[in-house]
Order: structure tokens, then sequence, then C-alpha cells
């Protein structure tokens, strides 16, 4: 005789089935469709906010052009590198710069004075991505003066740089136009060429510089003859007294008989035809 069911076997049978179902969604459902569907919706989420930010990029495309093209035309009007293609032309170019600043500051000399300008040696090894091009300077101007030279200097177009800026007080009169109440001033003067300016430069000379080579030097009017080589002429005050007093006599008998062996040679060949 079956027993009957109580309410606590049902609702036992009924915990047994929420736990029978809950162990095949962890081992069944969970990470084989659940786990992929999460990461496929994170990703996708990931995706939309990437999109979003290439799309804010891409609205920015026009001001930035903008922004861009105007940057270009004030570097044009203004450029910061010399537009010398070689150092030496660049460093003519900074003493010709300084020139005129100190003729602007001080028309005829009378305030300022050039002491010394000459180029300095890149000592960076060439390892800076932009050529420095630098002049070693010393001025004896007066304050005012020497305030002017500097500032236009720093302040025009290509643009230089002041470095190791030394101020000395001048006490004493070098010249009848001074008062000796200047500063003698020494400092360099430095301004940078375009990274490919040295590069494309020696390229251009070398081909511009190469020497033609002489035309071959033969005897003419001979059939049948091939050019003479030449022949070796000493030079230089060591090689000059090694040449015996008969050489000029051994080496005119030698020409002469090369020139009776030319001619004679087609007569020979047309007799034995």
């Amino acid at each position: 005789m079956a027993m009957p069911t109580t309410r606590r076997d049902r609702w036992l049978a009924l915990a047994l089935l929420v736990a029978v179902i809950a162990l095949a969604y962890l081992l069944l459902v969970h990470p084989w469709f659940t786990r992929p569907l999460l990461a496929i919706n994170a990703e996708i989420s990931e995706l939309q906010e990437r999109g979003q930010r290439v799309q804010a990029q891409l609205q920015q495309r026009v001001p930035v052009a903008r922004g861009l093209q105007q940057a270009q035309a004030a570097l044009a009007g203004r450029p910061g590198f010399l537009r010398e293609a070689t150092a030496e032309s660049a460093a003519a170019a900074l003493s010709s710069r300084l020139q005129d600043a100190v003729a602007s500051a001080s028309p005829g000399n009378r305030s300022c004075t050039i002491s010394n300008r000459s180029p300095l040696q890149d000592t960076g090894g060439g390892d800076t991505a932009f050529p420095r091009i630098a002049l070693q300077v010393r001025l004896r101007c007066g304050i005012p003066e020497m305030a002017a030279v500097l500032h236009t200097l720093e302040t025009g177009s290509p643009r230089l740089f002041i470095n190791n800026l030394n101020l000395l007080a001048q006490r004493f009169q070098q010249s009848p136009n001074e008062t000796g109440t200047g500063l003698d001033v020494s400092f360099e003067l430095v301004g940078y060429l375009k990274p490919d300016a040295l590069a494309d430069a020696p390229a251009g000379a070398s081909a511009a510089g190469a020497p033609l080579a002489p035309p071959p030097v033969g005897l003419s009017g001979g059939a049948g003859l091939s050019p003479a080589p030449a022949m070796a002429v000493p030079t230089g005050p060591q090689a000059a007294a090694e040449v015996p007093s008969g050489g000029a006599d051994a080496a005119a008998a030698a020409a002469a008989d090369a020139t009776d062996r030319a001619s004679d040679g087609p007569e020979e060949d047309a007799h034995e035809d």
C-alpha cells in the first residue's frame, strides 16, 4: 500500500528539480551560450564607442585643416630655417645679417663696432637632425645699441639664437669715436638649416664641379696605327733632379725612331703584296 505524499515531500522534490536545472544551466548553457553572447555584447559596445570617437575626429577635420593652412602660411611668411643650401653660404648670410643689425643700431659704427666674427664648427658630430650654423661674435657697443642689436637678431627672420652671451664693462677708450663707457660683448650667433639642405647640396656641387675628361691623344692620319701611350713625366724638384742631363736628347731620338717606323710600315706591306 503506497504511502501518501506529504507537503514536505513535495517541497523537497521541487528543490531537487531546481538544483538539477541550475546545475544543467551552469554546466551546459552558461559556458556555451551565455558567456560568448556577453563577450560579443561587450565588443559591440566598445566598437560603438570607438566609432563615436572617430566620427567626432572626422567632424574636426575641416577646422584642423584650416588651422594647418594658417600655420603653414605664417611659417612661409616668417621662415624659421636659413634659406641657404650650404654651410658656407649660410655662414656668410649670418655675417651679413650681423653687419646689417649693427649698422641699423649704430649708423656709421659711431657707438657700436664689430671686433671679431668667425665661423664655428658644429661639434655635434652630425647627430642632430638640423644642421647648426654658428658664428663667434665680439662687439664693442653702448648699452642701448647692444640691446637693439640683440633684439634685431633674435626677432628677425629667419630665426636666430644667441648662445654663451658674455658682457664685460668697458672702462677704457680704444678708438677716438668711443666714449669708454660701453660693453665688450661676445656671444655665439646660431642659425639652423633644413634637414635636407646639406644632403642635396653635395650631389649638385659634385656634378657641377666634376672636370671633363680630356680627349685621347694619339697619332692622326696613320692607317692601322693605335695611339701611342703617354710617357710618364717626372714632376717635383726631387724628380727633376733625378733626370740625367742627356734625357732630352734621348727622348727626341726615341720619338724620331717611332716616326720612321710608322712611315715605313705601309711601304713594306705593299712590297710583300
